[in-house]
């Protein structure tokens, strides 16, 4: 018996990497799995179905349930026709891991039009897209007398939750969907579906490529990095057994699970009054001194 059995899960960019390890974990644990992946680069070019294909062939081999799935997300209807699909072949849908992404390196003082639009694009209308059509459905059961269960699991980054240099256009998005989770939460809990998202610091093509020493660890005794050390709470999130649990974001690397403490009111000066002009850089001076440290910026 799994934490997941009888359980259905889509997973995007399940084809390799975080995704790959999230659709394995999940097939491990009972569920079946949509792989949905369009096998684009890692700047977001190109379609190749086979790796979606052979993470399917693995969960099969392995004795679990999975289909692959090759709908671009960003795409309303071709978002439905995910959910549809999930509905059709394994009866329900319970889970959405929002894990698809691209990433297009560039400084903010060089950074173009067309690669803040296609991150932009990717990242949060493809988390909003799968995600709205999966609260429809939920939403009508829950409107029928039926409790979906449902989970969101979105993919923010420690580049969204703190900046990292040359990718402002994908701290911005992944920023953005931190924020989304928390509106998903407090929205949707009346429904039965709770919304939480994770910043997954694990090898993968991204990865390998802005953080390449870092995540240089396979030789060590306890790889690190590995994709599958994540897959575990990510599987606990979308199971019966988290139902209270919503409007968290978690850091997670190696064997550690953090969660985030969120913004919160700092330090203050009231005056009572309106302010001078001339007398804000003083107040502002002294707040300065009484805030905690702040993170650094990835990369500076």
């Amino acid at each position: 018996m799994g934490i997941c059995d009888g359980r259905t899960v889509i997973v995007t960019g399940a084809a390799r990497g975080l995704g790959r390890a999230y659709a394995l974990g999940f097939a491990a644990e009972g569920a079946n799995v949509v792989v949905n992946d369009i096998g684009t680069s890692l700047g977001g070019e190109g379609r190749d179905t086979s790796a979606a294909d052979g993470v399917v062939e693995e969960i099969k081999a392995a004795g679990g349930q999975a289909i692959a799935d090759y709908e671009d997300v960003t795409d309303w209807d071709a978002a439905k026709r995910i959910v549809d699909a999930a509905i059709e072949t394994f009866g329900d849908l319970h889970v959405v891991v929002n894990n698809a992404g691209i990433v297009r390196d560039r400084m903010f003082v060089s950074a173009s039009m067309e690669e803040w639009d296609a991150t932009m694009h990717v990242h949060l209308r493809g988390h909003f897209c799968i995600a709205r059509h999966a609260v429809n459905y939920w939403r009508a059961k829950q409107k029928d007398g039926q409790n979906p269960d449902a989970r969101i699991i979105n993919t923010t980054s420690g580049a969204g939750l703190q900046g990292s240099i040359a990718q402002a256009a994908y701290s911005t998005a992944k920023g953005g969907i931190a924020s989304l989770t928390l509106v998903q939460a407090a929205e949707l809990g009346r429904y039965g579906i709770t919304s939480n998202a994770l910043a997954p610091s694990a090898r993968t093509r991204m990865t390998e490529q802005a953080f390449a020493d870092k995540m240089a660890t396979e030789g060590e005794a306890f790889d690190v990095m590995d994709p599958a050390n994540i897959a575990p709470t990510v599987v606990w999130l979308g199971s019966g057994g988290s139902s209270d649990v919503t409007g968290c974001v978690f850091e997670l690397e190696g064997g550690k699970i953090m969660l985030e403490d969120g913004w919160r009111e700092g330090p203050v000066i009231d005056k009572g009054a309106r302010w001078d002009s001339a007398d804000v850089g003083s107040a502002v001076e002294k707040l300065l001194q009484q805030r905690a440290e702040p993170r650094k910026v990835w990369g500076t």
